[in-house]
């Protein structure tokens, strides 16, 4: 049975996806095409910037002035290895657009900051931007569970090399993870009796001068690393559990996990219902949280993924979902 939200009501839109080069993109799996593909199936525009050409210029007389791209209309296809077929190619203010969609990957880097800095500009000058750029600013994807300490595990995030040592004294078993990798980049286990704790911290942390996150490892990752998407506050009704492969701690998928989408158990419900009110009024129209167990581990809000696995095993739509809510955010605007 098919759990896809009803066909668009409102007028055509003119959508612009802020993205990596497209030739990066893998349409087989990626959350960013599904997307795509749903707004040009409910009857939307579809245009795709490369991030790298966000521009902005001083208004003059003789033109206008403000953000700028390169922006390629694209016309959306089935195949996955010929997904799409470019129709035009224009430099175009982003006041054209009827919103404008950021999808940018991580790391955020000085290049991801000036790019919401720019999409910044836009939205003061009237143009829908989402997830809004100041939000995108203000939430690391690991810090962010700061705010929620009722449901994250036991966490510290330091570079001070002494409070990490004690922290895994304490603990005995830890997570150790840099705040700006993606996909399970740089991410150790660490015992208290691992012979290489030292060199790990050190290399994390480049001698204490950049800051980590330490955690205790949940053996709950052996159930899944579960991916919880939100979407304008609300939470889709079935998570992908990312399970490790055999040997390893990590289950994301681009390190070989597998995963299963299931139903969202009471403990899930109650992170995602307490996390998606206050994080949509800020402006986040889609968040990815990740649950290992009953804890709180992560807020994703730069491109969350795992669209296309949950509708495989479940035919609940989340890109569809998500376009659905840009028509509403567009048509109370």
């Amino acid at each position: 049975m098919s759990h896809e939200p009803p066909e668009a009501r409102c007028r055509p839109l003119n959508l612009a996806f802020v993205l990596d080069p497209l030739p990066e993109l893998k349409a087989y799996k990626d959350s960013s095409v599904a997307m795509m593909r749903a707004a040009a199936t409910r009857g939307h525009a579809v245009f795709a910037i490369d991030c790298a050409t966000l521009a902005w210029r001083r208004p003059e007389s003789a033109r206008p002035g403000g953000v700028f791209a390169v922006a390629a209309h694209l016309h959306m296809q089935p195949d996955n290895h010929d997904w799409f077929r470019e129709i035009g190619r224009d430099r175009i203010p982003l006041s054209d657009f009827d919103a404008v969609v950021m999808r940018r990957d991580p790391p955020f880097d000085n290049e991801y900051l000036t790019a919401t800095w720019l999409l910044e500009r836009a939205e003061a000058a009237g143009v829908r931007v989402f997830n809004r750029p100041r939000a995108l600013r203000d939430h690391s994807e690991k810090v962010a569970i700061a705010e929620f300490p009722q449901f994250a595990p036991e966490t510290l995030i330091s570079r001070d090399i002494e409070q990490l040592q004690q922290f895994i004294d304490e603990q005995a078993d830890v997570i150790l993870k840099p705040l700006d990798g993606m996909g399970g980049s740089q991410i150790f286990r660490v015992r208290q009796a691992d012979p290489n704790r030292n060199v790990i911290i050190e290399t994390l942390t480049r001698d204490g001068g950049r800051t980590i996150m330490a955690q205790r490892y949940l053996p709950e990752i052996v159930a899944g690393d579960k991916r919880i998407l939100l979407i304008a506050g609300k939470p889709v009704p079935y998570c992908l559990a990312r399970i490790p492969k055999a040997g390893e701690t990590r289950g994301n998928l681009a390190v070989g996990g597998t995963g299963v989408a299931q139903a969202l158990t009471a403990r899930d419900r109650e992170i995602a219902e307490t996390l998606g009110p206050v994080l949509r009024e800020r402006g986040l129209l889609l968040v990815g949280i990740d649950v290992i167990g009953d804890h709180l581990t992560e807020i994703n809000v730069t491109s969350p993924t795992c669209m296309v696995e949950i509708r495989q095993q479940t035919g609940f739509d989340s890109a569809a979902a998500f376009i659905a809510a840009l028509e509403r955010e567009c048509a109370s605007s």
